[in-house]
């Protein structure tokens, strides 16, 4: 299997897992010095990023993966791609769709999570433009 297949494989093991409050699978997947950026600036470490789930604070109904683009650079990988959610926290939706990067290395020959940087979609800069 190629990386880019793992790296694909990866990404819908996590999604189902987040949709699921599986932590177990979480934790397996991430690496020890994780970091997440959410899409509001926020940073959560492992702990944190796990714990997300602990009493039904976050509850994820769907989440979906797709447009993903993987590069390769051997013992590292990043994924860029559209991550779609529909959920809850604390009773509060936190629906979004956002441009998400996972940055993924290899450990002990499989891979393991490293970071996810969420960021709002908006519209490309343009050059010339008004300047926003």
């Amino acid at each position: 299997m190629s990386t880019e297949e793992q790296i694909r494989e990866f990404g819908r093991v996590w999604a189902t897992a987040e949709e699921r409050g599986d932590t177990d699978v979480l934790a397996g997947l991430a690496a020890d010095g994780f970091r997440l950026v959410g899409p509001l600036g926020f940073v959560l470490d492992r702990e944190q990023w796990l714990a997300r789930y602990g009493g039904g604070d976050l509850v994820t109904e769907k989440l979906a993966w797709t447009g993903v683009e993987v590069r390769d650079f051997g013992s590292a990988a990043i994924a860029i791609g559209v991550h779609e959610q529909v959920a809850t926290h604390r009773g509060n939706p936190v629906n979004g769709r956002f441009r998400g990067t996972h940055v993924l290395v290899r450990e002990d020959g499989r891979w393991r999570l490293a970071g996810i940087h969420l960021s709002p979609i908006g519209a490309p800069f343009v050059p010339g433009g008004d300047g926003r």
